[in-house]
Formats: structure tokens, C-alpha cells, sequence
């Protein structure tokens, strides 16, 4: 166990702890795989295009025939879903649709706008510099190529490119079951007429949000009170992952570590070197996984994003990543950073000339949301990293 772990530690052993607990498989429909992890590749089972097809509305030729002024006799029709099975003849012209199958002997699409049809005879009007407007059969992608790799989160394009390569199915990674537990005798559901004291629980409903936006099934498992007994009430549903907000500092009615040792949980970090969420502690029991971020409202969003996004991808067997860490021009100048590790709330831009320029929110106080309205990204500062002058470049983390 280590009492006090740096960033690099904590996701280290949050990785570890994730893999080791990884989630079975499963089959799901295309139409419910947006979210969830592929564990296997998307192979596509069909070339895309199928066959050559036309990009255009007009004629299906051969170029050796397009002469200016030349006449073709049209003989037949090629449609989407209906195509021609005939060949073409020189001298010869086909009617073809955007998305039909070229017929054989065709090299080149008379585009509809480039003639004049009178009856069953077309005149090229525009001289036709080269054969064109046809998309080949496999442009896309061919039969056997894999469409979406292993890892990826399953988005609307991935689906549609599954689809689109025939694959009706997709095996990804169990969702796993995340519980939210807040503690605090002063905390009420939004929407209380607050007594003396009180205060909202405003950082449950983001954290159930963001479990279910990173893939995960969120279940709320309501606010315990300052005791270690009704702490432990709440510690009874069937969960891979109880996150707990707040009560893990150090006063006297900071029972929540407690209550999680009581239930069996073992420590593996208790504090993590970062600022804001130095109370952050991560633990295990023989059947779920507990991660406790801070009570402070900025504080447990921040460590959200940090520690329980990749605790979720470990779970859900993602990757190693392998990209560099971003950075960008930092807007403002920052000073010299303390001994912990510091992300500063910020909005990432990008200026007329594509310069991505970063700036930090003018107050960093762990107790402000307000800041997250607008904020994308976080700036990430080494301990002790010397102060940056505007235009500096600076890590950041994106929020996602």
C-alpha cells in the first residue's frame, strides 16, 4: 500500500488493478454497440464498392469514343439495385445512375450535363479529357480488411462502417457497473429548500453522467450520512467500481476509509501528489474495485477525469496508448508550480493560423464548478515546473 502516490503511480497501479479485473465478452447488435469497446476487430465481409459504379448521373462509354460531337446509340439501363448484364459495344452508350454497376467495356462516365439525348441517341457536347466518374469496386475498402481495430469505442462512423462491410454484430467488452456514493451530513438532492448549512450534492449527478458518457452503467447509490454504519448501508449493490465522493480527509467525522476497510476493501494508495484531489485513494476487495475522489465539487471532476476514465478503459480492456502527450501556447503566464502535480481548468482555442492556445480559468479555487462550464481541457504542470510566459508551451490534458 502506498500512502502517498505521485500521478504517474496512481494510474500505474489503477491500470494494473483494472486489467487484472477485466471484463467478459459479449455479442451485441450494431444498433447497440455505440459506447462499447470492440474486443475483436470489425472485419468487413463484403468489398465496398461491391463492383465499379458510377459517380455520376449519364452514360456509361467507352472513352475511345468520346469524340466532340460524336453520336452513341443508347441501348440499355444500369440502376441502383437493377444493373445492366449485358457488355457494352463501341459506338455504344448505356444510361446509367449514381451508384449503378458499370457494365463490361465501359471505361468512363458521360456525365449527363455534357450531352443532349435526342431518342435513342446521345451527342457529346464537352470534349472528355480522360476517363472518369467511376468508382472502383473495393475504393472504400476490399473483403477482409478490418474495418474497426480491437480497442476502438464503437462511435455512429464505426457502425456505419461495420454495416457498411456487412458485419451485423459486434463482440465487445461487458459494461461494467459503476456505483456513486456521496457522503456528507450537509449534502441534499438539487432542488431542496436548503436549511442552515446545507448544501446541494451537486457532483453525483455529473460523475452518473460521465460514467455513462465513458461506457459504463451508472447506479446511484444515494448520499450516507457521517457514521462508518450508514456508510456501509450504501455499500451493498452488486458493483466493479464504487466511486465514493468526499469524507476521505481528515477530520473527525471522515469515516468513509473507514467504512470501506470495515467491508473488506484493502488500501493500495491512500493520497495522490496532485492538486486539486490530494484525498483521492483507491482500494480493493475480492469482488469490486473502490476509488474515493474528494468532496471539493472541482476537485472530484478533476479527479474524475484523471483516475476513474482510465480505471473504466482498463476494465473495458483498452489499449495502451502510445500518442505523445498534446500541448499548446499557454494564453496567460502561469506561475512556478508547488510539489504536487497541478491541472488547471482551461479553454483550449485555436486561432486563424490553426496555433492551438490554451487559457487557464483566472480562478483554480477546488470548490468552483462554474469554471467547467466552458472549460475543454486541463492544463497539466509537472511539480515544481518552472513559471511559463505567455505563448510558453504547456501539456494539456482534453476533457472528454
Amino acid at each position: 500500500m502506498i500512502r502517498m502516490a505521485t500521478v504517474e503511480q496512481a494510474l500505474d497501479l489503477i491500470a494494473r488493478h483494472g486489467a487484472e479485473r477485466a471484463m467478459g465478452l459479449e455479442t451485441v447488435a450494431l444498433a447497440a454497440a455505440e459506447g462499447r469497446r470492440l474486443a475483436e476487430p470489425v472485419v468487413a465481409q463484403v468489398s465496398q464498392p461491391p463492383a465499379d459504379v458510377s459517380a455520376m448521373d449519364g452514360y456509361a462509354v467507352r472513352h475511345a469514343d468520346m469524340k466532340l460531337g460524336a453520336a452513341l446509340k443508347v441501348t440499355a439501363e444500369s440502376r441502383a439495385g437493377v444493373p445492366f448484364a449485358g457488355s457494352l459495344n463501341p459506338g455504344e452508350a448505356i444510361r446509367i445512375f449514381t451508384g449503378a454497376h458499370v457494365p463490361d467495356g465501359a471505361d468512363h462516365i458521360l456525365i449527363q450535363e455534357d450531352t443532349k439525348r435526342e431518342g435513342d441517341h446521345v451527342t457529346v457536347t464537352f470534349e472528355q479529357p480522360k476517363p472518369e466518374n467511376i468508382r472502383r469496386a473495393g475504393l472504400d475498402f476490399a473483403r477482409g480488411k478490418v474495418l474497426v481495430p480491437a480497442g476502438h469505442v464503437m462511435s455512429e462512423g464505426a457502425i456505419s462502417l461495420a454495416a457498411a462491410g456487412n458485419v451485423a454484430n459486434a463482440v465487445v467488452a461487458k459494461t461494467p457497473r459503476i456505483g456513486v456514493l456521496a457522503n456528507g451530513d450537509e449534502l441534499v438532492p438539487p432542488g431542496t429548500d436548503l436549511a442552515p448549512g446545507q448544501v446541494v450534492n451537486s457532483i453525483q449527478p455529473a460523475l452518473l453522467a460521465l460514467i455513462r458518457r465513458w461506457g459504463a452503467t451508472p447506479l446511484d447509490l444515494g448520499l450516507s450520512r457521517d457514521t462508518e454504519e450508514d456508510v456501509r448501508k450504501h455499500l451493498t449493490a452488486d458493483c466493479d467500481i464504487i466511486v465514493s465522493i468526499g469524507g476521505a480527509s481528515v477530520g473527525d467525522y471522515d469515516v468513509v476509509r473507514s467504512a470501506f476497510a470495515a467491508e473488506g476493501f484493502a488500501p493500495v494508495f491512500e493520497k495522490v501528489a496532485v492538486k486539486p484531489g490530494k484525498p483521492t485513494w483507491f482500494s480493493a476487495s475480492a469482488a469490486t474495485l473502490a476509488l474515493g475522489l474528494p468532496g471539493n465539487p472541482a476537485a472530484a471532476m478533476v479527479t474524475a477525469q484523471l483516475f476513474l476514465r482510465p480505471l473504466i478503459d482498463a476494465l473495458t480492456r483498452a489499449p495502451a496508448s502510445a500518442r505523445p502527450q498534446p500541448r499548446a501556447h499557454t494564453a496567460t503566464p502561469l506561475p512556478k508550480a508547488g510539489n504536487r502535480e497541478e491541472y488547471l481548468r482551461a479553454i483550449l482555442t485555436l486561432d486563424t493560423e490553426g496555433r492551438a492556445s490554451v487559457q487557464a480559468a483566472e480562478n483554480q479555487d477546488s470548490s468552483l464548478l462554474s469554471p467547467f462550464l466552458t472549460a475543454n481541457a486541463l492544463i497539466r504542470r509537472p511539480p515544481n515546473t518552472p513559471a511559463a510566459a505567455q505563448g510558453d508551451l504547456v501539456d494539456i490534458v482534453m476533457l472528454q
